[in-house]
């Protein structure tokens, strides 16, 4: 082997969960060479190693997201960006919008993301004519931060050819009042106006991918799962990833999940020959992605006994559909990451991945995934335990729309949601995740409410199913990795694993909760190579 080219020390170096704390580590070419004391990794340091000082920090492996979407996230950033972070009123949005307009030639499109009406000072959603009065010459089309319902203006509903009498699409809502739209349209109905807007360019698509790559490794990720490629502007997104792969600009490793909706690209990228397992550790296809249901902050979520509000949400397949879908991808060898929240999607879920369960096409070391899984039952929990089905979450949820959830769902079933101290006891490997762009991809706001499962108003809620620190960060790292049947590349630092490394701005496992929110990457490694330096 000869010397190291690094070694880390001055600090601990989280192994992973059951390995514990060690005081170096050296790396040569892409992979660690040695983890240990102090004295045994320097000896593998010669003339020419780079040094790298903690300082009292602390290294782990770096953070895989799981479940997100990276080209929207990168799409999103030339978006309106109306996250209740900064915007609260109804007169913010409307100005934000009113303003992108302005820069914007008449009649483009003005496109917006991330708004929550329960944190708005309206307490509701947007109307069409509201939208209209700000952008009249532009069509304007603002979807809601969990992704699953927009607003459309006038302009937008007319390039649409939406009227009162336009029937709701399967799987879709077009809301109505006294026989009029109120632009909000929910689900696959989206689809209705998404289907006119111009489609970003091949090189645009490229773009994206680069820029919410390198934001993931400013945060210290090394690793994402794109949850839905294909879903907006079908196999460009697909040739996007083999561009950015092809000339050396996709910054993070990346299962693709492919959209396998009808809507979707499943059959075109099958006749394409993409294939499960296809690529390599920068880039992987390996799950075939469905959508169940919609949002609990929507009230889109399919639940067995109804909101606090009435109604028990939308399932976007009827049962017999669901389920020739979930055979048909499975035969096909595909992993299954079936998008479902509520418990009564998740039994459609569960049941149709049980029903695709035979001797000739076994379930058994697939790993399908349900993504979000939020409100299972225990019954549930132990049937996908059973078959080794894992669950996919978000706790960052938790705290962006827990209290939301109390308001819709009532305390009891809240305090339930996402219950990681529950699969971790079942032995099941729950992914953490963000749904960037739904959510923040920040990680430590998602460690912080792991093991405080407070809300972003301080509201606890299921204390119950707080995990520790270092159950977080497995649940962040390793997890993942073995959500994306990498395990043994990544996800720990271990002699013969990828040198993914990420070295925090402080040693969060001596931290207390709210430290923990301020902490960021100082520094963090892909392959051994230095990705990403706060301090330049």
């Amino acid at each position: 082997m000869g010397y190291a080219d690094t070694v880390i020390s001055g600090g601990r170096i989280f192994r992973g969960l059951h390995e514990g704390f060690a005081e170096a580590l050296a790396i040569h070419g892409d992979r660690i060479v040695a983890v240990g004391t102090h004295a045994a990794v320097h000896a593998f340091a010669g003339p020419h190693t780079r040094h790298i000082d903690l300082a009292g920090r602390v290294a782990i492996p770096a953070f895989n997201d799981a479940h997100q979407h990276l080209l929207p996230l990168g799409l999103g950033l030339n978006h309106v960006n109306l996250r209740a972070e900064e915007v609260r009123t109804l007169d913010q949005l409307l100005s934000r919008i009113r303003e992108a307009a302005s820069r914007a030639p008449k009649g483009t499109w003005v496109l917006g993301r991330g708004y929550d009406h329960a944190e708005l000072d309206i307490g509701r959603h947007p109307t069409a004519d509201e939208l209209t009065a700000a952008a009249p010459d532009h069509p304007v089309f603002i979807t809601r931060t969990c992704g699953h319902m927009g607003v459309a203006n006038a302009a937008a509903i007319a390039v649409a050819g939406l009227g009162h009498n336009t029937p709701d699409p399967e799987g879709g809502v077009i809301e109505r009042s006294q026989g009029k739209l109120t632009g909000l349209l929910q689900e696959r109905a989206m689809r209705l106006v998404r289907d006119h807007m111009p489609a970003p360019s091949d090189a645009a698509l490229v773009d994206a991918i680069e820029a919410a790559g390198n934001h993931m490794l400013s945060l210290g990720f090394t690793s994402v799962m794109d949850a839905n490629v294909g879903g907006s502007v079908g196999m460009a997104e697909v040739r996007a990833y083999h561009a950015t792969l092809a000339t050396g600009r996709l910054p993070v490793r990346t299962w693709v999940c492919l959209a396998g909706n009808p809507e979707g690209i499943a059959d075109d990228a099958w006749n394409a020959g993409i294939r499960p397992m296809q690529g390599n550790d920068m880039l992987r296809f390996g799950a075939m992605k469905v959508f169940g249901d919609g949002s609990a902050g929507g009230l889109t979520a399919a639940f067995s006994e109804p909101y606090v509000q009435g109604g028990t949400g939308v399932f976007c397949f009827p049962t017999p559909t669901m389920h020739g879908l979930l055979a048909k991808y499975h035969e096909q060898g595909w992993q299954l990451a079936i998008h479902a929240i509520g418990d009564a999607a998740i039994e459609q879920v569960l049941s149709g991945m049980e029903a695709a369960d035979t001797a000739t096409q076994p379930a058994a070391g697939r790993r399908h995934r349900i993504e979000h899984c939020g409100f299972l039952s225990p019954s549930q929990l132990a049937r996908m335990a059973a078959r080794g089905i894992e669950p996919v979450p978000q706790p960052i949820f938790m705290y962006e729309f827990g209290d939301l959830y109390v308001t819709n769902l009532g305390p009891e079933r809240s305090a339930a949601a996402y219950p990681m101290r529950d699969w971790l006891d079942a032995g099941q490997h729950p992914a953490a995740s963000s749904d960037a762009p739904v959510s923040t991809p920040d990680p430590f706001r998602n460690i912080f409410t792991m093991i405080t499962r407070k809300t972003s108003r301080g509201t606890v809620i299921g204390a119950d199913q707080a995990i520790s620190i270092a159950e977080a960060v497995h649940c962040y790292t390793y997890n993942g990795a073995y959500t994306q049947f990498a395990e043994d590349r990544k996800g720990r630092l271990l002699p013969g694993m990828l040198a993914d490394i990420t070295i925090l701005s402080r040693d969060i496992f001596a931290a207390t909760p709210e430290q923990i929110l301020t902490t960021r990457a100082d520094l963090v490694l892909r392959g051994g190579r230095i990705v990403h330096d706060r301090a330049v």
